[in-house]
């Protein structure tokens, strides 16, 4: 069994994702995949068969996505066929993420291949608390696999709640490509703040992501802060949001940009960045707001307020419309804090969020002998 790949072996990995649709923790994995190119060796399970992120994968990687026999509601039954499935094609690591993926943690029980399981957070369901029994599961399935967070709130509940061993717990905060998600280049042109500013965010159409909440907000302020909403995102909830803001009066100030390759180039055409979420743990939605120079309205939830430049810290708020109105309000209000706020926020991007490490990290997780010379 090649459980650690001796030195000049390609590390094989087979990674096991709920869904391989575009998000945050999918689009982390192809900066890795496509950072490492041919010294990492994937397979990825997408269990819905949504493989739409593999698009922004770099041509020619060693990439597969077998199509694989998952059924609902039959633990038992998919823990005997996943272990056998890990048995024939014996990777060197079985990288779970999310609860979605547990049967597979459980299934390494039998096959025991070397695991990572990382858990970047929870759907709606254990949006204010954690389930007795899932709990429970975590804490007997994952007491052997080395357990990745991207927040110390996760760190704190696995450490805590779930009662992991700390020496099998890594705390990785997810990284931002500094250069591509820059602020816009000063342009005298353009000194002057826009008449009407743009709030943007950035985030799959889900309920879990409550952009209806940011269309409330934004309805709700004042009537001398004119300002357009741009969404960048997609997902099963655009009808209905759609509806929302024509019900709301809005529509015309609304923009559902949908899915955006190179979402960079948004981030420059905002002026202020929103998060409306009602569960996050390491938003990378954040991370690119900050690197790009922005202001920041959020949800307070999970390592936000930690993420954002201290000065920042107070416009994460309460998950209520009110309150992330008001945020918006203040923030529209006064160009020039938006405008300290951004450097801020980029600042501490560079300081504690550079990509580079991330990458290290992951490269030791996956195997990989570090670099010398």
């Amino acid at each position: 069994m090649r459980d650690v790949p001796h030195e000049g072996m390609t590390p094989r990995l087979l990674h096991v994702f709920p869904s391989f649709a575009v998000g945050g923790a999918q689009m982390r994995l192809i900066a890795v995949a496509n950072h490492f190119g041919h010294r990492l060796d994937h397979t990825i399970v997408a269990l819905d068969g949504d493989t739409a992120a593999a698009a922004a994968l770099a041509p020619g990687l060693a990439v597969r996505f077998p199509a694989l026999d998952a059924r609902k509601g039959d633990t038992l039954g998919s823990v005997r066929r996943y272990a056998a499935t890990l048995r024939t094609l014996r990777p060197d690591v079985l990288v779970t993420h999310n609860w979605g993926s547990i049967e597979w943690a459980m299934a390494n029980a039998l096959a025991g291949r070397r695991h990572v399981h990382i858990e970047d957070g929870f759907g709606p369901e254990e949006r204010t608390r954690q389930l007795p029994r899932r709990v429970l599961t975590r804490r007997l399935v994952l007491r052997r696999a080395t357990v990745v967070l991207p927040s110390r709130t996760l760190w704190r509940l696995a450490t805590g709640t779930w009662r992991l061993p700390e020496r099998r717990v890594r705390y990785v905060p997810n990284g931002i490509d500094l250069a591509r998600f820059a602020p816009a280049p000063p342009d005298a042109a353009d000194a002057a703040p826009r008449a009407v500013p743009v709030i943007g965010t950035v985030a799959g159409l889900r309920p879990e992501k409550n952009v209806a909440r940011l269309l409330r907000a934004v309805a709700a302020l004042p009537a001398g802060l004119p300002a357009r909403l741009t969404i960048v995102g997609e997902g099963p909830e655009r009808p209905a949001l759609a509806a929302l803001a024509a019900t709301l009066g809005i529509a015309g100030r609304v923009t559902f940009a949908g899915h955006l390759a190179a979402p960079e180039q948004a981030y420059r055409a905002f002026d202020l960045f929103a998060l409306s979420s009602d569960t996050e743990q390491m938003p990378l939605s954040v991370l690119e707001a900050m690197a790009s120079g922005l202001a920041v309205a959020a949800s307070d939830v999970g390592d936000v307020a930690e993420m954002l430049a201290v000065p920042n810290r107070r416009f994460a708020v309460p998950r209520e419309d009110a309150a992330l109105s008001a945020a918006l309000a203040a923030l529209l209000a006064d160009p020039a804090l938006r405008r300290d706020l951004g450097a801020a926020n980029r600042a501490r991007a560079e300081a504690a969020f550079d990509q580079a490490t991330m990458f290290a990290a992951y490269g030791g997780l996956f195997g990989l002998q570090p670099a010398t010379g």
